[in-house]
């Protein structure tokens, strides 16, 4: 006989959502400010490729992951 199928949880309490939306999104949105700042104050010669990727990167993994916790928080099943 089969074993019975376990139903698919999800590895973050659903209780968390609200509070794990905010934080990445707050945190993305410090990394978005960051990126604009460094833009706007540093001239084209002291500009690092590297650095805008990489700030660019984080900023997007963080606020990407926000929104999803925010949509899961409102109800939005993605």
């Amino acid at each position: 006989m089969a074993p019975a199928a376990k139903p698919i949880t999800s590895p973050v309490p659903p209780s968390l959502y609200p509070t794990l939306a905010f934080f990445l999104l707050v945190f993305g949105l410090i990394v978005t400010a960051s990126f604009f700042i460094y833009e706007a104050t540093s001239s084209r010669k002291n500009r690092s490729l590297a650095r805008e990727l990489i700030t660019g990167a984080v900023a997007s993994v963080f606020m990407g992951f926000g929104s999803l916790f925010l949509l899961l928080s409102t109800g939005v099943y993605v």
